[in-house]
C-alpha cells in the first residue's frame, strides 16, 4: 500500500509540471485574483469572488458594521452587503477598475506579498434609478498560500 502511494506521487510529480514561480508571483497573478474578486462580485458570483479571500482577511467598507475581521470576514461582509443593499433597494452594483497606481509585489523568508491600490467607481441602482461613485480607491494587501494568491485584507475609500 504505501508504495502505491509513493508510486501515485511519483507520477503526479512527473505529470504535473511544475508552476513557473515568476508566474505566479508577479503582478499579473495578483491583479488576477483582484479581477477574480470583482468580477464574481459583478456577476453576482459570490462563491467565485469569496475564493479569492484569504481566510482570515480583514476588510473596511462604507457601510456598518465597516470592519469586517476574521477567518469568515469576506463572507460576513458579503452577507451584511446584501442586508444592506435590500433595506436600501440597491440593485445591479458594478465595479469598475482603472489602472493600479500601486501594485507593489516582494517577498521573504516567510511568503511573498503585493500591496495593491486602484482607482474604482461604483454604479449601482436605488430603486431603479442609476447612482455612482466615482473616484473611489480600493487598496489591497495580499499574500501567496499553498492555493495561490489570495485576499488577506481591503479596504473600499468612497470618494
Amino acid at each position: 500500500m504505501a508504495l502505491k502511494f509513493i508510486l501515485a506521487l511519483l507520477v503526479a510529480a512527473v505529470v504535473t509540471p511544475a508552476a513557473a514561480p515568476a508566474a505566479q508571483s508577479g503582478p499579473a497573478a495578483v491583479m488576477a485574483v483582484v479581477h477574480q474578486f470583482i468580477d464574481g462580485f459583478n456577476r453576482g458570483d459570490t462563491k467565485t469572488a469569496l475564493a479569492a479571500c484569504a481566510s482570515p482577511a480583514s476588510i473596511i467598507d462604507e457601510f456598518a458594521p465597516h470592519h469586517w475581521d476574521g477567518p469568515n470576514a469576506c463572507a460576513e461582509w458579503a452577507r451584511d452587503l446584501a442586508a444592506a443593499d435590500k433595506q436600501a433597494g440597491v440593485t445591479g452594483g458594478i465595479v469598475t477598475l482603472g489602472r493600479p497606481w500601486i501594485l507593489d509585489v516582494s517577498g521573504d523568508r516567510n511568503g511573498n506579498y503585493a500591496y495593491v491600490v486602484i482607482p474604482a467607481s461604483y454604479a449601482y441602482q436605488v430603486h431603479g434609478v442609476s447612482q455612482k461613485e466615482s473616484g473611489s480607491i480600493f487598496t489591497l494587501a495580499l499574500k501567496t498560500t499553498p492555493a495561490g494568491w489570495r485576499i488577506v485584507a481591503w479596504s473600499w475609500a468612497k470618494h
